[in-house]
């Protein structure tokens, strides 16, 4: 097949066109969980037009779990709006299980979504975590998937982990430094299994004082313009340890060899026929630009997107008119 390159908003100038916002608020019309296995039951819902064109939200993390702003990135009159918490995640069961939890795993349970809810074909819409689902689900599956919508493209590979642990701190200095202070400095030369060790323990404080700066590195880090949250409730403290729970499994257990890459061209090539598009902020710093920039030159017949004036998060203005964007454009593809 011959590769030809598609549309791209140019990367030197700040784009001017009107910035979308989300559509308003809506209810779930369905809700259920279902059982995968003998460990892990997953929540999911569905917004929207019951007889609309399907599509799925691929929540980031691992671990993060999906959020009510999340069902609002697509119009409700127009799509059947799917949306579930992964394994350990959200308010599927347990939260923050390890156990039987990998990508192979979360890419199967997609597909039994799929048959669950008698879906023939949908849309995907992912970033970060749920771009590297995106793209393992579709290449397992291409005859499923009418589209493809990525955001912060991370494809689970060590450099990417490497550079979260670490290369961070070269332009979040000070939120690396209270990342790195809750382990002693004689473990910081390997700060994952440092922290894993700490989040899989028996000491509930240490767990918990570890959940809570882990995430608070990633939020500090995911925005253009710094984001200082806090986390206090007891709500807040459960989801903050399945992340980084989650992530820490992840990034000790699952990372992809580069042999095995999502990004290889075999692999590309059992998806290059559906239409895509890749939206990249150029100051992402949890998911930087350049494994957005591999993918789109193995795959230049998607759509690649790099947002000059934003950040790593979903939730940054640039960011968010892009994805709403290119979910009414998704509408003239069938």
């Amino acid at each position: 097949m011959t590769k030809e390159k598609r549309q791209k908003i140019p990367n030197n100038a700040f784009d001017r066109r009107p910035l979308l916002d989300l559509f308003p608020p809506v209810s779930p019309y369905s809700t259920g969980f279902i059982e995968v296995n003998d460990i892990h039951s997953l929540y999911w819902e569905q917004c929207g037009n019951p007889d609309g064109v399907p599509i799925l939200l691929l929540h980031g993390g691992p671990g993060a779990g999906a959020t009510l702003a999340h069902r609002r990135f697509f119009d409700p009159d127009y799509y059947r709006i799917i949306i579930f918490d992964q394994r350990g995640a959200g308010r599927s069961a347990p939260l923050g299980c390890l156990e039987d939890n990998t990508l192979h795993n979360i890419v199967d349970d997609i597909e039994k979504l799929r048959t669950r809810l008698n879906i023939e074909r949908w849309h995907l819409f992912g970033g970060s975590w749920g771009s590297t689902l995106a793209m393992a689900y579709s290449q397992k599956h291409p005859q499923r998937c009418i589209s493809i919508i990525m955001r912060g493209i991370f494809a689970l590979e060590q450099t990417e982990i490497d550079w979260f642990l670490y290369g961070m701190k070269m332009i979040f200095p000070e939120a690396w430094e209270q990342f790195a202070a809750v382990i002693p400095e004689d473990e910081q030369d390997n700060l994952l299994h440092a922290y894993h060790n700490r989040l899989t323990g028996h000491d509930d404080k240490e767990r918990m004082a570890a959940a809570i700066a882990w995430s608070l590195y990633e939020g500090a880090c995911s925005s253009l313009l710094p984001n200082y949250e806090t986390i206090t409730t007891d709500e807040q403290k459960s989801h903050a340890l399945a992340l980084a729970r989650l992530e820490s499994h992840y990034f000790l257990n699952e990372v992809i060899a580069p042999e095995n890459s999502l990004l290889n061209e075999n692999e590309i090539d059992k998806i290059r026929h559906i239409p895509a598009t890749i939206i990249q902020g150029r100051y992402d710093v949890i998911c930087p630009i350049t494994t957005a920039y591999r993918l789109h030159h193995i795959w230049p017949e998607a759509d690649y997107i790099v947002v000059p004036d934003a950040g790593h998060s979903a939730q940054d203005p640039a960011i968010r008119s892009r994805l709403i964007e290119a979910t009414e454009n998704a509408k003239t593809i069938s």
